[in-house]
């Protein structure tokens, strides 16, 4: 067993001892109320993750700005301030009895990264470059850094433990006034690098003015941009016009100086979510490659954040000196309890992050708020948590997929009686297929997550068994749950399907089909993608086929960090993506496709011809169960071909009613 005494040593910021080193970063909730109060929900949200074992919590961005631009969907003490202290009191009193500390973060601006928010100067808008951000007066700037201290302040009143100074990442406007590329200013807001950090130095100075020396203020700083032009991103930072790694520590250096008390870095601005948001096909842990130079410059803590949710990578990232904290969000999501978990010594039962980055689209691309794709009751842990049946029922659930799984944890949580039935002889479903990609492995754990829990809540599983409508009556359940899943299509309108060369993009994935040096990926959603990358990655010929004349353009939404460096590596590695164009025939030369649009017809040659043109429901036996007397339900699949996240939340929601 790992011994996690580094990750759970206390640190110091400023004076202020925290018990651990995991912090819970910040994140956009639906936690905001009509007057710009925190709603229950929210606190519970934080309560549960102080209960959790996090050390600090770092609370959403509260306003600062109430005159120059509006910022909205976040906590504003300045409509009412009695009203929103009076809802973030019972918060930190719950927090402070479980050992934790609260800081919450003061938003200076959005700046280009939001239509009509101010800008360093005129910049294009993110969001709709034809737009532009105009530039702020010094006038403005002045209220603003005004607004912000008078926030601190309000912070302090509430009792929150520090305030973290939002800040120079991401793109927002003082990383924007920070960034020589988009700080076009004439006055002494720009022009050296002290100039263009004016701002971060008077607000660190004035909140502690007004607060006292000893509160601890902090800051989060992206160590470097990666992109190479106004909404361009670049994958490996090679062509930076933002931030280079060297002008991130010369700013870690004048931070401190300037009196901060810690700096929380990441890497990324909008132009490069990919960086920002890191997902699935990021290096694990990069991060800590720039904070431990960020760390050798500077006294103060140095805390990461950006993809650290591996216990044992924590535990050596604090080791090895490479960061004195880690931050995570969506980990935190994932598993509330992470820290918990750690101190009991059984971190087999944190429940791992896919990093799929859905919880980023959902708040920001859906602006309904951040969610979680393994834990559906993220931001309702009251309202939509698991709660003991007042009936104990025998529940049977067919099919032994995650969606099958969560169902069965769900239920037996409740107090029921659970059997599950695989009709196979391996649990996971086509997890198995999604997490076998080098760069899905946190599928593939989540897998072996859910085949634990089996084990852990003494769940019967029965293997090899599949059962018919007739069975499933004999057994005389009071529900069953039926998860039964699906199958890739192999189109049999298309000439040559069941050529030696067609493989199905599961057997593909899976290498249960050894694929050739050539290879034709037929169908551009994500399945085909990743497949497609996965082969090019290991230096082969790939092409792909899609009818569309866009990849990655149905399914479930792909959010935007995810879709941007999925792009960004098939260009790497030289993938043909033959858009517009549909399979004709798969051959012995290889496949047949014609130009939707002109009819040309084009042969490929090719070893294999993968087809990865979507997934079906299996066969239900729902409607032989009509009138049977047992109460039956489809999830995940079945029910709807969807992605891990509508597989997951499918079986919660039935399975923590029934």
């Amino acid at each position: 067993m790992a011994n996690y005494e580094h990750v759970l040593s206390p640190f110091k910021i400023g004076n202020l001892t925290i018990k651990n080193r995991l912090v819970m970063g910040p994140a956009t909730m639906a936690e905001v109320g009509s007057r710009g109060e925190m709603k229950e929900r929210g606190v519970d949200y934080y309560v549960e993750r102080a209960r959790g074992g996090f050390g600090l919590l770092m609370q959403t961005a509260v306003v600062a700005d109430t005159e120059v631009d509006g910022v909205g969907n976040m906590l504003n003490p300045h409509i009412n301030f009695p009203i929103f202290r009076r809802s973030v009191t019972p918060l930190i009193e719950r927090v402070h009895i479980y050992g934790a500390k609260i800081f919450t973060q003061v938003m200076f601006g959005i700046g280009r990264n939001a239509p009509g928010s101010v800008a360093p100067s005129d910049l294009p808008n993110f969001w709709n470059p034809a737009e532009t951000n105009r530039e702020i007066t010094k006038e403005e700037i002045k209220k603003k850094i005004d607004g912000m201290v008078k926030t601190a302040v309000l912070m302090k009143q509430c009792g929150y433990d520090g305030v973290e100074v939002h800040a120079i990442h991401w793109g927002y406007l003082m990383d924007e006034f920070a960034m020589s590329y988009m700080n076009h200013r004439t006055d002494e807001y720009d022009g050296s690098l002290e100039n263009r950090l004016r701002i971060a130095k008077e607000i660190v100075e004035g909140i502690k003015a007004a607060c006292g020396a000893d509160y601890p203020v902090t800051i989060k700083l992206g160590l470097k941009s990666f992109m190479k032009g106004f909404n361009e991103p670049d994958l490996d930072g090679a062509h930076e016009v933002g931030r280079t790694m060297e002008e991130g520590i010369e700013i870690c250096k004048l931070l401190e100086v300037f009196g901060y008390d810690a700096i929380s870095v990441n890497a990324g601005v909008y132009d490069s979510f990919f960086k920002a948001v890191p997902q699935c096909y990021a290096p694990k842990g990069e991060i800590l490659e720039l904070s431990k130079e960020a760390k050798k410059a500077v006294h103060i803590p140095i805390m990461a954040n950006g993809r650290l949710q591996d216990a044992d990578l924590c535990e050596a990232a604090i080791r090895d000196g490479k960061a004195d904290a880690v931050i995570f969000s969506r980990a935190a999501f994932a598993e509330p309890d992470f820290g918990k978990k750690l101190m009991m010594g059984r971190p087999e039962l944190i429940r791992p992050c896919i990093s799929c980055t859905n919880c980023w689209a959902r708040a920001n691309q859906k602006g309904v708020g951040a969610c979680c794709a393994v834990n559906p009751a993220v931001g309702r842990e009251q309202i939509y948590g698991v709660e003991k049946a007042q009936t104990v029922r025998n529940v049977i659930v067919v099919g032994g997929g995650i969606a099958g799984m969560e169902a069965a944890r769900v239920a037996k949580l409740r107090g029921h009686n659970v059997t599950l039935y695989e009709k196979r002889g391996e649990l996971g479903g086509n997890a198995n297929a999604a997490g076998a990609h080098h760069f899905k492995f946190e599928i593939k754990n989540l897998n072996l997550w859910y085949q634990q829990q089996m084990k852990e809540l003494g769940i019967p599983v029965k293997m090899n068994t599949a059962l018919d409508a007739e069975q499933v009556k004999a057994l005389k359940p009071d529900a069953i749950i039926l998860a039964t899943g699906s199958n890739p299509l192999m189109p049999s309108f298309i000439p040559g399907v069941d050529h030696k060369k067609a493989v199905c993009c599961v057997d593909a994935i899976r290498e249960t089909v050894p694929l050739g040096q050539k290879v034709v990926v037929v169908g551009g959603g994500l399945t085909g993608c990743e497949l497609a990358l996965d082969q090019a990655e290991r230096g082969k010929e790939v092409y792909v086929v899609e009818m569309l004349d866009n990849i990655l353009s149905t399914g479930p939404m792909i959010p935007i960090p995810q879709d941007q460096m999925l792009r960004l590596l098939l260009d790497k590695y030289q993938v043909k993506l033959m858009t517009g164009h549909k399979i004709c025939e798969i051959n012995d030369t290889g496949a047949v496709i014609e130009n939707v649009h002109t009819g040309e017809r084009l042969t490929i040659d090719a070893d294999n011809v993968v087809l990865a043109m979507g997934f079906r429901p299996n066969p239900s036996m729902a409607p032989e169960l009509v009138g049977a007397g047992i109460e039956f339900y489809e999830v995940g699949d079945g029910r709807q071909v969807s992605n891990l996240m509508g597989a997951i939340w499918d079986a919660y929601e039935v399975a923590r009613s029934i």
